[in-house]
């Protein structure tokens, strides 16, 4: 299974603080039967330029690399990119896309979005430049009314969900509708460390398998392996 939204690079944001914490949360990932992750270290463009943050995150990869066995999970990089008005025109702004695609994760704000910023989300799917796709969805469901979800939605932007979605009694219920009805294309473990904020991943999808069967899964598989070119 693939990991869509994590934060194991060593050293790069609140995330791993250090390459053997990669390691351990690389280990814990193989272990729930992720064979390949994203990696989606924060990218805010007021604090950091492009140039800082790719070398940043170049480095620090490469320092992993140099340290993971072959049957760790296979690392793709990509970022978790901060909205902010204006995105659209960001120079080089697909230099941030996950590697090998054409797909942009953001981080949209916590509360209600203005027209602005949805008509900005519209006008990315206008062109075949990009494939957006909202981290973890569930943080903006109660923000925004269902008028706003459907114009989404129709105009081809896709939504990722964390695990923790599928792992709480609250929210488990609306999880998995959701991503039945269609609304829900890629599952995240949103890690950042191996105490507070290890990855649940096996558990979401142990979850959803309960509820929907092993070709549900095999059918999840199979789809993001597509959208990632992966053989």
């Amino acid at each position: 299974m693939i990991d869509w939204h994590s934060h194991i690079l060593p050293g790069m944001d609140d995330g791993s603080r250090d390459t053997a914490e990669s390691l351990k949360l690389l280990e814990m990932l193989s272990l729930q039967h992720i064979d390949t992750v994203v990696a989606t270290p924060h990218f805010s463009a007021d604090h950091e330029s492009l140039a800082d943050f790719l070398a940043r995150r170049k480095k620090s990869y490469e320092q992993l690399c140099f340290r993971i066995s072959e049957d760790s999970p296979k690392i793709l990089l990509g970022a978790e990119i901060k909205y902010y008005p204006g995105l659209r025109q960001y120079p080089d702004l697909h230099k941030l896309c996950i590697e090998g695609t054409k797909i942009l994760l953001l981080e949209m704000p916590f509360g209600k979005w203005s027209e602005f910023m949805i008509g900005e989300l519209l006008k990315f799917t206008s062109s075949s430049d990009f494939i957006i796709v909202l981290a973890h969805i569930e943080r903006y469901l109660s923000f925004q009314d269902a008028k706003v979800w459907k114009r989404l939605y129709e105009s081809g932007i896709m939504m990722q969900a964390n695990a923790s979605f599928f792992t709480r009694f609250a929210t488990k219920r609306k999880a998995l509708r959701l991503l039945k009805d269609g609304k829900i294309h890629f599952l995240g473990s949103d890690c950042h460390n191996t105490t507070t904020r290890p990855p649940f991943i096996g558990k979401a999808i142990k979850c959803i398998e309960k509820r929907f069967g092993t070709d549900f899964i095999c059918q999840m598989q199979e789809y993001g392996k597509s959208m990632l070119a992966i053989k």
